[in-house]
This record gives structure tokens, sequence and C-alpha cells, in this order.
């Protein structure tokens, strides 16, 4: 296995080599649509999201109503599982559309259930706001980007726990906690506005206080049922957040200026869909990150013939991501090179270097974006 010569630090040596070249902030390559066009596919509307609103929570509590009157029963084991899956699958999705300020049109309704979903996943609302516009800036900008999944070559033993929630769990409550406290790190501090960090302190500390009432009346019930109310299901409901959200951008090219470079689209089942609120339209949300969610699949039709051909499954993507991330191993600069249609632009030399899957990732204009790895004797 080769060593990795990235430095994914956000203050590190890759994060000061991207500013050098121009990969921060910079201009990415869009899809043309006239302005008029682009204007309808933006427009928002409270319906759609007010529906599935309503459905994902009365879902939530009629199962977690018929676990907690089953239990401890196994009967009660498939209530929980549903509830699980929405409550840290699901609540990812409405965590980072309602960040966006899209799901509804009604900026109160945006928030309510923004804060919700940031608590049922742990997700400090205001880290994780400035977090996400720098995902959105600067995506899988080595150094910049502070929500890169998988670093390369991939930790298998963590890409595959996750799918249990234990890092998500363990890393949530160390940031809870230490900002309850009053600290943020200094990579944090990067990308988080010193006006808004004292709210983060504050709604730490409101949510610890939160989870000690519940661990008290656990310790009174003398059962664990509060936390399957409470917390536990990130370890038996992350798995379908996991499952689409490597999906994403694993195995891609890191530091490039064209979406359709380092994001992946794939068609799923209603049902995840529904979970992942068609954030499998995944390269045009990042193009045009203001389209709300239920146009998205509307958008996909209208720019397709200018993107790579979305994965026709999820088992597609997956034949793509495993051998990708197997071939990184033996060579950490390697990367799936997504082809495009005959009907699209191609790639421009200010957005992509002219490279093949195999060579250094690209920067700017062909030049590699990554600085060589020091030698054992350096």
């Amino acid at each position: 296995m080769t060593r990795t010569n990235r430095d994914y630090a956000l203050l590190g040596r890759d994060a000061k080599l991207a500013e050098e070249i121009g990969l921060v902030s910079a201009e990415w390559y869009h899809t043309d649509i006239p302005r008029k066009e682009m204007k309808v596919l933006m427009q928002r509307s409270d319906g759609p999201a007010i529906r599935d609103t309503v459905v994902l929570l009365g879902v939530m509590l009629t199962a977690a109503g018929a676990g907690i009157w089953l239990w401890p029963s196994w009967w009660s084991a498939p209530f929980w599982l549903i509830y699980g899956v929405l409550y840290a699958s699901a609540m990812d999705s409405r965590w980072h559309e309602c960040g966006h300020g899209t799901a509804f049109r009604t900026r109160w309704l945006n928030d309510a259930v923004y804060q919700l979903a940031c608590f049922c996943m742990l997700r400090n609302p205001v880290v994780w706001r400035w977090s996400h516009t720098r995902h959105h800036t600067d995506t899988i900008i080595v150094g910049h980007d502070p929500e890169i999944v998988a670093m390369r070559p991939a930790v298998v033993a963590r890409l595959i726990l996750n799918f249990f929630g234990i890092f998500e769990f363990i890393g949530n409550v160390n940031a809870t906690l230490k900002l309850a406290a009053g600290y943020m790190s200094k990579e944090t501090k990067s990308y988080v506005p010193e006006s808004e960090r004292g709210k983060a302190f504050w709604i730490a500390r409101i949510w610890v206080a939160i989870y000690l009432a519940v661990a008290a009346l656990a310790i009174w019930m003398e059962s664990i049922l509060p936390f399957m109310v409470i917390g536990g299901p990130i370890f038996f409901g992350s798995w379908h957040m996991v499952m689409t959200g490597y999906m994403q951008h694993l195995g891609l090219a890191e530091n490039v200026l064209d979406h359709r470079l380092n994001s992946r689209t794939v068609y799923m089942n209603p049902f995840s869909r529904f979970i992942y609120w068609n954030m499998n339209f995944h390269v045009e949300h990042h193009m045009f990150p203001m389209v709300p969610y239920h146009a998205l699949p509307r958008l996909h039709d209208r720019i397709k013939h200018d993107l790579p051909p979305a994965h026709p499954s999820i088992l597609s993507a997956y034949r793509e991501i495993i051998p990708a991330l197997v071939k990184q191993f033996g060579n950490s600069d390697w990367f799936v090179k997504r082809e495009l249609p005959a009907t699209a632009k191609p790639y421009r030399p200010e957005f992509h270097g002219d490279l093949e899957p195999g060579q250094p990732t690209p920067g700017i204009g062909g030049y590699p974006a990554l600085a060589p790895m020091p030698s054992a004797a350096e």
C-alpha cells in the first residue's frame, strides 16, 4: 500500500497549496441554463416538504409508539428498525436540505425542521451549517473541505463501522462536549465566523442537559428504553445514510473544479429517494444547490445531456466504488474519471487537467494540486 501524498488537515500543507494554485473559492463549471428557466426550477414551495414531513413524523411516532408498547419483546424490533432509519438517516437529508433553506418556502419551517434534524443527528446546527457551506464552496478540495468522507487510501474498518453509527456517534458526542465546555478547534474556527460561535456553545449545552435528563430517566426506569427513542437510533439506523452518502463522492477526483468529475448521480428506488430526499441527484445538487429537492428530477432531465451517465442503481454505483477503493490501496493517486456523453461540453482546461485515471489528481490547467510526499530521509 502506498503512502498518501495528501494532507487532509484543514490548516495543513495542502490547504495552503490549494489556495496558491487557485482551487479555493474558485469558479466552478456549470451547465448553461437560461436564467428564466432556472428561476422556475429554483422556485420554493411549502407543499411538498410539508407533505413529506407529516409522513415522516407520522411514521416515526407510530413506529416509536409500537416499539414502546411492545418493549422489551423482540416483536418490537421491526418497529425500532423503521424508527431508527428515519431518525438517523432520513433526518440526515432533512438536516441537509433545510440547512440550504430550500425545502420549505417559509423560513421558520426550514429552521424548525433543521433544528430537529440536527438534534437527531447530534450535529451542532451552527457548526454544520458553516461546515456544509464550505463543502459546497470547496467540494472535495483537499485541506479545505471538512466533509470528505474517506481519505486516500480509505480505512476499511472505519468505512464498515460507519454503517453502525460508531464514528458518527463518538465524533459528534466528542464535538458536542467540547462545544458545551466552550472549546472550538482552530480547524472549525477556520469556517465558523466568530459571531456565530457563542450560539454553537449554548446549543451544545442545551443538548447535554437533554441527554443528561434522558440518562436520568433511563436510570430511574432501569431500562435503555429512553435511549431507544433518543440517541440510540444512530447505532441501528445510520446504515442507509452511510450507504447513500458513500455514493456521493467516493472514488472520484479530488481538487477539481467540475462537479461532473467529483460527484455521482444514482437512480434509486422510491423508498430510498424518500429517505434521501432526492440527494441521489448529487451532481445536479452541487451544480445548482439552490434548486429544491423536489425539483431535482426535473433539473436532472434538463441537464443530463451534459453530465456523465447516471448509475442505474445503488448496486451499479458500488460496482464502481469498491474496485476504486481497492485500487487506491495500491496507488492513492488513482481515481475514477467519469466519461461524458457526446452531447456534453468537454472538460475545460481551467476546470480540469487532462489526465487519465491512475495519474495524480489534477488541479488547474493540468498542474498537480498536491505536493509530493516527503521521503523518509526528509
